[in-house]
């Protein structure tokens, strides 16, 4: 069975996506989410309190870290770098070398940056912490709006600063 939920946000409406293993994806609003909820998918507000109750903390500046059991689909790869991701620390940035020189891959920037782009999990699976290498805003499938909100709620300034940068 796969579960939903609508949580209204700072960055939009989300629609949360769950299964008996663990969340699933998190979808920005994209002027409708009601085309991405599929016909099998039973609403379940209960099944995503938990997620729900941690992201609407996280939007209030009180959570600066998840625990809900996550379940993405993706490859092996993507999964890899989806871990790594994990890694970067609430109010950190990183480039996609830093990523790419975590996992033993120097020159997978690009492989890397499809794999966030990929990421089924935003917020939780931190792919707006992936700045590129210059400090610049990068792609986020939520737009770049939306990252520049992230960022501002984990306090990331965007002026280069050694300490804002976390190199693995």
């Amino acid at each position: 069975m796969i579960y939903y939920d609508i949580l209204p946000s700072p960055v939009g409406n989300l629609l949360l996506v769950a299964d008996d293993n663990g969340l699933k994806q998190i979808q920005f609003d994209e002027g409708n989410q009601s085309n991405g909820i599929k016909p099998n998918w039973i609403k379940d507000s209960n099944k995503l309190k938990t997620v729900a109750d941690q992201l609407i903390s996280y939007f209030a500046n009180e959570r600066t870290t998840f625990d809900v059991k996550l379940s993405p689909d993706g490859t092996a790869f993507q999964k890899q770098i989806w871990n790594q991701l994990l890694k970067i620390p609430y109010g950190k940035t990183c480039s996609y070398l830093d990523i790419a020189l975590a996992i033993n891959k120097p020159s997978a920037c690009r492989a890397i940056g499809m794999a966030n782009s990929k990421n089924p999990i935003p917020i939780i699976i931190p792919c707006h912490r992936v700045i590129g290498k210059n400090g610049k805003l990068t792609g986020y499938a939520g737009g770049l709006s939306n990252k520049a909100k992230l960022l501002e709620i984990e306090n990331i300034d965007l002026t280069p600063s050694k300490d804002q940068y976390l190199l693995f």
